[in-house]
């Protein structure tokens, strides 16, 4: 929260210079770019989730009792700064859609405020939820997939890069909502489906 407080103050004082160009790349039928800071911090930030989410799926696939998994501690330092980066990543594409819709510091200050004690509210409630229903876990991951590809459209939208003559056009939020609503879905219906194979199994079993 004081992360997002701190970088929105930042962000207001250097907004133009998130905009200007600072680099391209250009190879003829290839891919053409026109790279600035904001441009590089939303796609190094839809790599980043994409790849945290990969791995964490893959990791789910490949433990073989994922109820007694012996899981190594990883470092407090390694986690803070995950968790620091993932954060960073969030609170800079927030803040730029907020002051796209005020200009005035302490709307948006208030509305990070009331927005951090609401996670830390609900934290503690998600946590317990999804130790008794781990199978949201894989539903929660690849939302996470569909957020670093919708981060990586932007990004690229935001370069203005083209590959193979094509643009690339950002994922837009109407879109996002959309395949977010069928993923749930799905994995309520699935998960409705299989308790009912199991509870007819059981009969069948009787």
């Amino acid at each position: 929260m004081f992360l997002r407080i701190a970088l929105l103050f930042v962000v207001l004082e250097m907004v133009q210079s998130f905009q200007d160009p600072m680099f391209g790349i250009n190879i003829p039928n290839m891919i053409n770019s026109e790279f600035n800071f904001h441009s590089l911090i939303v796609l190094l930030g839809g790599i980043f989730i994409i790849y945290t989410a990969t791995k964490e799926i893959l990791h789910m696939m490949s433990v073989p009792n994922l109820e007694h998994e012996a899981r190594k501690p990883g470092s407090t330092v390694k986690v803070i700064f995950l968790i620091v980066a993932m954060n960073l990543v969030f609170s800079f594409d927030s803040i730029l859609s907020a002051m796209a819709l005020s200009d005035v510091y302490w709307i948006m200050a208030t509305a990070i405020v009331i927005g951090g004690a609401l996670m830390i509210w609900l934290s503690d409630r998600v946590a317990t939820f999804l130790e008794k229903n781990r199978m949201y876990e894989v539903l929660g991951l690849f939302i996470l997939l569909v957020v670093g590809i919708m981060l990586l459209t932007e990004g690229g939208h935001l370069a203005h890069l083209k590959l193979f003559g094509d643009e690339i056009v950002p994922m837009s939020k109407t879109t996002f909502y959309f395949v977010i609503t069928v993923l749930v879905l799905t994995d309520l219906v699935q998960t409705r489906y299989k308790k009912r194979l199991e509870l007819l199994r059981r009969g069948e079993a009787v």
